[in-house]
């Protein structure tokens, strides 16, 4: 398949049939680089050099009753890590300065649960006024299912994304937990978008789905519309039902890069957890399909230095995306 011709016609408004969509999925891997050349002609058309740097602070860690396979914080998990109720105020606040200083543009601010409490649910509230009135950062919010209210409220205190993943097809889905539907998570980013906030939804590649999961997974997202689709790569955890995987090498990782920008031509597509462990050395070679990425640690595994991805920007001749104006700290 010639791939640059495929880019250009996505530019001009095709959307990829299933069979050219799994086609990227399992091209031989000489054709990888002019795979990768079709997608950054997506990508620059809609993007250029640009890529946004976003940072996570875990402001509530385990303590989850839900059953997701892939996560160290569930219930089902054994993984010894540090477990503590919500962050206070200030905390959240300090996080946001470092991250500004890292040239960070987007803070997303996460809690563990199905939902938020009230409690916690005003703390984040208070801090996110803080965070717009002193740093004008970008918020996106990651605190589990909401209803209309809670939506509404985080709207009007500031927050201009919420994080809901789908995490894998809807076919799939019970496989990886039992404990909430797939159809809650869509019902969650629903409510996000009445609310007026803009819905940030991804996916994680590397949990037993199929190639045809992954397809239908980019084109659900394409559907919902979200705006930021960040893609993770598992990074199988010792204590979760899900340790034992280990499907993934850089290549196809490169591949599933390049199916999203094919998919969802406009959007933001984020390279997200489990970057370092499954892209390892070709992880430049992943900002030629995607246009975002998480710097530093991620909610319970280390990511790494920031300086280094400063450093990776720099030698691929790309540029941070400053989302606002600088202000003085």
């Amino acid at each position: 398949m010639n791939w640059t011709e495929l880019g250009k016609e996505v530019l001009d408004g095709k959307q990829l049939t299933q069979e050219e969509a799994l086609a990227i999925l399992t091209c031989d891997d000489d054709e990888l680089l002019p795979l990768l050349h079709g997608a950054f002609l997506i990508r620059k058309h809609y993007f250029g050099k640009l890529v946004k740097l976003n940072k996570i602070i875990n402001t509530k860690s385990g303590l989850c009753p839900e059953d997701c396979g892939y996560c160290s914080q569930s219930s089902v998990s054994t993984a010894p890590i540090e477990k503590y109720t919500m962050m206070d105020k200030d905390a959240i606040v300090e996080g946001a300065e470092k991250a500004y200083n890292q040239n960070v543009r987007t803070y997303c601010i996460v809690a563990s649960g199905r939902g938020p409490l009230q409690r916690d649910l005003d703390t984040v509230i208070e801090a996110v006024k803080e965070i717009k009135s002193s740093y004008n950062m970008k918020i996106c919010a990651c605190l589990g299912i909401l209803n209309d209210k809670q939506a509404k409220s985080l709207k009007e205190a500031g927050v201009e994304r919420y994080n809901h993943n789908v995490n894998t097809s809807s076919d799939h889905h019970e496989n990886i937990t039992q404990s909430h539907t797939y159809d809650d998570r869509i019902s969650t980013l629903e409510k996000v978008k009445e609310a007026g906030i803009s819905p940030c939804s991804g996916v994680i590649v590397g949990m037993g789905e199929s190639h045809k999961d992954i397809v239908k997974m980019a084109e659900a997202l394409r559907e919902i519309d979200a705006d930021s689709i960040p893609v993770n790569f598992l990074h199988a955890i010792p204590g979760t039902p899900l340790e034992h995987l280990d499907e993934l090498n850089p290549r196809f990782c490169l591949k599933v890069l390049a199916l999203f920008r094919f998919i969802n031509p406009t959007k933001e597509i984020r390279i997200s957890g489990g970057r370092e462990v499954n892209l390892r050395s070709l992880q430049p070679l992943g900002l030629y399909a995607a246009n975002s990425i998480f710097v530093g640690d991620y909610l319970t595994t280390d990511g790494q230095e920031t300086t280094a991805d400063h450093q990776l920007l720099e030698d691929l001749g790309f540029e941070i995306d400053f989302l606002n104006e600088p202000v003085t700290v």
